[in-house]
C-alpha cells in the first residue's frame, strides 16, 4: 500500500499538483495567519521531492511550487483591478495569475540550476547550492523590472523565532537561513542526521547571540506621536467635491491631539497638488505653530512641471522655539517618493496602455520619481526616515536614508485599494521587519489601516482597528546606536551566496571534466 502511494505521488502530473499545494501552503506563514513553520516545511518537502528530477523536470516542479506561492499569497492584487480598475473579475483574476506566473519564474530558475549544477553529493546540493540559489533569485525578484520583494521567505519570521537575526543579516539573510534549514531537514528525511545536528544548534546560537552585535540602546527620551486614520472611502478620495471635506476631517481629528509633538496624516491625505490648497496648508501650519507641534502629511507636490507623491512638514521644524513662517511649498524638508508602483503611479509604455482600460488611467498615475537618497524629515528637531507605501518593502532603499541621527522610521500608505484582503496585513508585516533591521521604532499611518506603532524589536505596541476613523496616540521611547544590518546591509549575505554558487559551478565543471 505504501509503495502504491509513493508511486502515485511520483507520477509526473500528481507531483506538479503536490508542488503547487506545497507552494500554496506558504501563504499560511505570512499575515494574518503567522504559521511560520509552514514555509520551512513546504521548502523541505519540495527540496526532498525534487532531488532525483532532471533539470527540465525540476524547472517545471519549482515553477508549480512558485505559482502556488504567489497565486494564493498575492491573490489580493486583483481586488484593486476589479474594484477600481474597471476590469471584469475574471480578467483581473487572469492578470493576477499572469503576475503570479512571472514571479514563479524565480523559484523555477532555482530548481533548474539546482539540478543542473548539482554534484553527486546531496549534502552540497542541499546545504550550499540551494541556499545560495534561493537567496540570489529572491534578491533578483526584488530588483528586476523595478522589483517585487513581497513574500520573501524571511518575512515568514516576522513573528517567528529567527526574527532577531534580521538585525544582523536582514530579511534576505533570513531567507538564506530558512533555505539552509530546509536543506538539513531534507537530508534528515534521507536519514542523514549529521547536518541537522550541526546546523540547527548553530542557527539557534546565532539567533540567541544576535542582540549582542547591536549597539542600539534607549536614550531615555520619548516622543509623543498622533497617527490620524481618516478612513476616507477610496471611491470618493479623488473626487473634486470631496477635497475640502477630506482635509477638514483630518484637521478636525487632529485638533484634540495638538498636544502631541508630531501629528501624522497618511499617504495623499491631502489629495491635491499643493498650489490648489495653499490656503489650507498655511492655516494648518499656523495651527501647528501655535501649539508647538508639527504635522507630517502626504500630499501631491508640484515642482518644475512635475508631480510627486510626497510628505511635507507643517509647523515647527527644528525645535519648539523655531516655528515655520507661512508655508511656501519650496520643496525643503520634503520627501518625494522614489520607488513608484507600476500602473498605480507610473505607466510603462503609457501611450499604448492608457487607452486600453481604466486600470491604466488611475488617478495620479503619472508621478515623477524622487531621489533614491534624501535627507531625513525634520519635525520639532527630530530626524525621521520616511518610506511611502510600497517603498517600505525595499530594505536597502530605507537603509540608504537612515543615518546615525535618525530617531524614527515613518511609513504612510493608502491600502484602501485592497479592501479587506490580506494585502494590508502583509504590508504591515513587512514594515515590522524594517524596524528589526534598522533598530529603530516605526510609525505607520494609513487611510483605513493598518495604523500602528512598532518598537525597535519589531513588536506592534499600539494599533488602531482597520476600517474605522480614529487617532492613535503613543509615547514612543527613542533609541540610539546601530544594528549590524544598518551598517552593512544585504551585501554580506549576497556575497556569501555568490561565492557558494561560484564554488558549486567550479566543482561541477571539474567533476564533469573528470567524468569525461
Amino acid at each position: 500500500m505504501l509503495n502504491k502511494l509513493r508511486a502515485f505521488a511520483h507520477h509526473e502530473k500528481i507531483r506538479l499538483v503536490l508542488a503547487y499545494f506545497a507552494g500554496a501552503s506558504t501563504a499560511l506563514a505570512f499575515a494574518p495567519y503567522g504559521l511560520w513553520p509552514t514555509y520551512l516545511l513546504a521548502l523541505t518537502f519540495a527540496l526532498h521531492q525534487s532531488r532525483k528530477l532532471s533539470a527540465k523536470s525540476s524547472l517545471y516542479y519549482w515553477l508549480s511550487f512558485g505559482f502556488g506561492c504567489f497565486s494564493v499569497g498575492i491573490s489580493w492584487v486583483h481586488v484593486s483591478m476589479a474594484t477600481y480598475g474597471g476590469i471584469p473579475l475574471i480578467a483581473s483574476m487572469g492578470l493576477m495569475a499572469v503576475l503570479a506566473l512571472y514571479l514563479a519564474l524565480y523559484p523555477a530558475l532555482t530548481g533548474y540550476l539546482l539540478q543542473k549544477l548539482s554534484s553527486r553529493s546531496s549534502a552540497l546540493r542541499n546545504l550550499i547550492l540551494f541556499p545560495a540559489l534561493w537567496t540570489i533569485t529572491e534578491w533578483l525578484r526584488g530588483w528586476v523590472l523595478t522589483g517585487f520583494p513581497w513574500l520573501w521567505a524571511g518575512y515568514s519570521q516576522t513573528e517567528g523565532p529567527l526574527r532577531d537575526l534580521a538585525a544582523v543579516i536582514g530579511v534576505l539573510g533570513l531567507s538564506f537561513v530558512l533555505a539552509l534549514l530546509a536543506g538539513t531537514l531534507a537530508l534528515l528525511l534521507q536519514k542523514r542526521w549529521v547536518s541537522s545536528a550541526v546546523a540547527i544548534p548553530l542557527v539557534a546560537i546565532m539567533t540567541f547571540l544576535s542582540p549582542t552585535l547591536s549597539t542600539v540602546t534607549p536614550t531615555g527620551e520619548t516622543l509623543k506621536v498622533a497617527l490620524v486614520q481618516g478612513n476616507i472611502p477610496q471611491s470618493m478620495k479623488w473626487e473634486p467635491e470631496a477635497l475640502w471635506p477630506t482635509m477638514s476631517k483630518y484637521m478636525d481629528l487632529s485638533r484634540p491631539m495638538l498636544d502631541a509633538d508630531i501629528i501624522i496624516w497618511p499617504e495623499a491625505a491631502i489629495p491635491a497638488p499643493e498650489y490648489m490648497v495653499s490656503e489650507f496648508l498655511d492655516n494648518a501650519n499656523k495651527v501647528a505653530n501655535l501649539n508647538n507641534s508639527a504635522i507630517v502629511t502626504g500630499i501631491i507636490s508640484h515642482q518644475q512641471d512635475s508631480f510627486y507623491n510626497s510628505l511635507i512638514v507643517l509647523g515647527n521644524h527644528n525645535t519648539k522655539e523655531q516655528p515655520q513662517a507661512d508655508y511656501t511649498g519650496d520643496g525643503k524638508n520634503e520627501f518625494k517618493k522614489h520607488h513608484l508602483l507600476p500602473i498605480g503611479e507610473f505607466v510603462p509604455l503609457e501611450s499604448l496602455l492608457r487607452p486600453l482600460a481604466p486600470l491604466f488611467n488611475l488617478p495620479m498615475s503619472s508621478f515623477a520619481r524622487g531621489e533614491y537618497q534624501q535627507e531625513n524629515l525634520n519635525a520639532l528637531g527630530h530626524q525621521i526616515a520616511p518610506a511611502i507605501c510600497y517603498e517600505i518593502a525595499f530594505p536597502e532603499q530605507l537603509r540608504a536614508n537612515v543615518n546615525s541621527g535618525t530617531e524614527l522610521l515613518l511609513t504612510v500608505s493608502n491600502d484602501a485599494w485592497f479592501g479587506s484582503s490580506n494585502g494590508p496585513l502583509q504590508h504591515m508585516e513587512i514594515a515590522q521587519m524594517r524596524s528589526v533591521e534598522m533598530g529603530r521604532p516605526l510609525v505607520r499611518a494609513t487611510n483605513n489601516g493598518v495604523t500602528a506603532v512598532v518598537d525597535e524589536h519589531g513588536n506592534i505596541t499600539h494599533q488602531l482597528p482597520q476600517f474605522e476613523t480614529g487617532v492613535l496616540v503613543a509615547d514612543i521611547p527613542l533609541v540610539q546606536g546601530q544594528t549590524l544590518f544598518a551598517k552593512l546591509g544585504q551585501w554580506p549575505i549576497l556575497i556569501l551566496s555568490a561565492l557558494l554558487l561560484m564554488f558549486s559551478v567550479i566543482r561541477r565543471y571539474f567533476s564533469a571534466k573528470a567524468e569525461a
